[in-house]
């Protein structure tokens, strides 16, 4: 039994990949010192896939985005120089950025427009010699899949879409011929795909393995629907998800799998961190066997999803005995290879005695059994709370605010960093964080902001955060991975039954809003968001995880309320993204993810309740937002020019809404006509009573010098709307 493996984190260790590129671009190190410490990232990610696994994939570094190499590696963009390339990634010409399937990973959007015809694919950068110089005895050049690729791509028109297939086939066909083996990467293949695409995919695929025949095809994230027509490709191994598609294995019991290849079976869970359970998988395999003569096994979906490894952690022994990470998923292929064949029988045995069990605590759970109905739906209409509210609040028209975060300084990260390793007290972080809040609250006020926010100097990451507050939930030390580009965070480990002890973020809100006439909303992540960024337990339907968490920000927004705090914000930035792959799986998902959501917000008619999404296709799921419960909406649109608006064109949408006017992911400085173009775009749907300027996510990333223009910027945007308008 062979092991496979692929899409180990290219983070490193200790984030050396954040580094090199981040000080490259500040310039404290040439091109030729980030491409050295780039291959030698590489050389480091090679020599732990060898220590585990028979066969890996090379060339899967980016020194951004894998979308955005392959369309310069097809001539979609020039690529004349590293900077050129960063300017697509982050500056004047960033593209637009989406979530990759159903995960919080990011990638660039390539745009075709009428300029790019299918014939103008070429061959334009020879990535196959960049992968080939690092390639082993063990190495397989790795390339993303045209159809993903154009199926991610933005601009195509439908009835064009197997004309680009078919001419972006060719450039493979080029870039494949010389080759050996090749791994391409097909994610997309899981998606729902009609009849005439399955045939465009055939015929593309055929030119391909034409030029070679070598083609390891992996797929992963959920089950393939047209299996079978797959089989008649000759393609040398096929790579299916045993873990998050079991449409998979049914497949394969009905028809077989063919004796001319090999089946590359993910078995280990490429997307969740509890370990594998040796004696089912062995069990899976043996079925698999029956039916498939040629078996590799390997993990279920890239390992990036996962830390680098779970050594040097520190937690409780027997949550630790629980988990695996991607080092140790690597690990787990080699111990179930060897126990297959009926080696290291002791290990195999022993892997999972020692995995701690957590119960469930009887207050929680007495509190979800309790729920009803009635508990998901306010009393009041959002037409009567909007009139009520604006009694209380007298907003302006085009009232202006910021989603909430503000920069975190080097000062402010080392004050953090010195009450965590216990060099200054907590009374003395405290009265820090307050300083900064002050300082926050005045410069507001001072340029015209109409609700303010506290900035959240004292939070690290928006889930993590609240992870460290409620019980339930494990935070990691260096379990980072990435986000989009370099930027990477810790998800928390979801083991038990969550509970809110105390208060969590009361303390600071209030205090700001001690601090000035105007209102301070008060900031909290939705129930949705902290499972989509979280390592979620699995022995509890997660609609009952997300209940949890709701009660829990339910009972937080009541201590604002308490408090004097008008207006909350709950995040749901992973609304879409949660969503399953497959469209027949979505009414149970946002059934259970509008309710929480609902639960969550269930407040006083007084309090205005905000939310905020980005970066996610919304358009498709438009009428499931329109259910969710909230008073105002704040949405991403400046990478799109406000194409978002098109969705809500659809609906009849009563509420308020904040089209996101500046992408605060770029470090460009956005122009009072740069941003009144997108609201331009807007007004032609949402009427001006119901809209809010504001930048389309939190600042913590950005700048004081980018900040501060930015934001002065977007109030004159506000005041010349209020100017023409009023």
């Amino acid at each position: 039994m062979h092991t496979y493996a692929y899409g180990f984190p290219r983070l490193g260790r200790e984030r050396e990949y954040k580094k090199l590129i981040e000080k490259y671009w500040k310039n404290e190190i040439t091109q030729e010192q980030l491409e050295a410490g780039i291959k030698e990232l590489e050389e480091k990610r090679s020599s732990t896939y060898e220590k585990y696994a028979d066969k890996f994939p090379t060339g899967e570094m980016t020194y951004y985005d894998s979308m955005l190499d392959t369309a310069i590696m097809s001539g979609m963009y020039p690529h004349n120089n590293l900077d050129g390339y960063y300017d697509l990634c982050r500056g004047q010409q960033a593209l637009e950025m989406r979530k990759w399937f159903n995960t919080n990973y990011h990638y660039l959007v390539p745009k075709f427009t009428k300029d790019f015809p299918a014939s103008n694919f070429k061959l334009s950068l020879d990535k196959n010699k960049d992968a080939l110089k690092l390639a082993s005895d063990k190495g397989i050049p790795y390339f993303i899949g045209p159809f993903t690729f154009l199926k991610l791509s933005k601009g195509i028109i439908k009835k064009d879409f197997p004309d680009y297939l078919s001419s972006l086939a060719d450039v493979y066909c080029e870039i494949v011929k010389n080759l050996g083996e090749v791994h391409i990467d097909e994610p997309a293949f899981v998606t729902d795909i009609p009849k005439k695409e399955v045939t465009a995919i055939k015929e593309a695929y055929k030119k391909i393995t034409g030029a070679n025949k070598n083609i390891y095809l992996v797929t992963y994230y959920e089950s393939v629907n047209f299996l079978k027509d797959l089989y008649e490709i000759p393609f040398k191994a096929i790579g299916l998800d045993f873990v998050n598609g079991s449409k998979n294995l049914k497949t394969i019991k009905k028809f077989g799998f063919p004796e001319d290849k090999i089946l590359i079976a993910g078995i280990v869970n490429g997307r969740n961190v509890w370990k594998t359970d040796i004696k089912k998988t062995l069990k899976l395999l043996k079925t698999l066997s029956k039916h498939a003569k040629n078996i590799i096994i390997s993990n279920a979906a890239p390992l990036y999803h996962l830390p680098v490894t779970l050594q040097n952690e520190k937690m409780e022994t027997e949550l630790l005995n629980k988990l695996a990470f991607a080092e140790e998923r690597l690990y787990e292929l080699k111990l179930i290879a060897d126990a297959y064949e009926g080696n290291n029988a002791e290990a195999a045995e022993k892997y999972n005695q020692d995995a701690g069990n957590f119960g469930q605590v009887g207050e929680v759970q007495q509190r979800i059994q309790s729920l009803k109905e009635e508990n998901f739906v306010k009393s009041v209409s959002v037409s009567e709370r909007r009139h009520i509210q604006q009694k209380i609040l007298n907003l302006p028209l085009f009232p202006t605010t910021t989603i909430g975060s503000f920069p975190q300084t080097k000062e402010i990260r080392e004050k953090r960093a010195d009450f965590r390793a216990g060099r200054i007290t907590k009374e003395e972080y405290v009265e820090f964080i307050k300083e900064k809040i002050t300082e926050l609250v005045k410069f507001q006020e001072d340029i015209g902001l109409d609700v303010l926010v506290h900035g959240e100097f004292e939070r690290t990451d928006m889930v993590e955060f609240f992870a460290e507050k409620l019980d339930g939930i494990a935070t990691t030390k260096n379990g980072w991975i990435i986000s989009y580009g370099t930027r990477g965070y810790r998800p928390p480990i979801i083991f038990g039954d969550i509970s809110r002890p105390e208060p969590m973020t009361v303390n600071e809100i209030a205090f700001a809003q001690t601090l000035t006439q105007k209102p301070v909303k008060g900031m909290l992540t939705g129930p949705v968001t902290i499972i989509a960024w979280s390592f979620v337990r699995e022995d509890i339907p997660t609609s009952d995880v997300a209940y949890q968490l709701s009660l829990c920000i339910q009972d937080e927004i009541r201590d604002y309320e308490e408090n004097g705090i008008k207006l909350v914000q709950i995040d749901e930035p992973a609304f879409r993204e949660r969503a399953p792959i497959k469209k027949k799986n979505w009414n149970e998902y946002f059934d259970w993810a509008v309710k929480s959501f609902n639960l969550a917000s269930r407040s006083k008619p007084v309090t205005q309740i905000h939310t905020h999404m980005c970066y996610s296709a919304f358009g498709e799921i438009i009428d499931r937002i329109n259910l969710m419960d909230f008073d105002k909406i704040t949405i991403e649109a400046s990478r799109t020019k406000g194409d978002i608006i098109k969705s809500f064109e659809k609906i009849n949408f009563q509420k308020q809404i904040g089209i996101g006017v500046w992408d605060i992911h770029s470090p460009e400085i956005p122009t009072v006509k740069d941003m009144g173009k997108i609201v331009k775009r807007a007004l032609k749907v949402i009427p001006k009573e119901n809209f809010w300027i504001n930048p389309d996510c939190g600042l913590k990333t950005r700048n004081w010098e980018e900040v501060t223009p930015a934001l002065k910027n977007l109030i004159e945007l506000a005041k010349k709307l209020r100017n023409k308008y009023s």
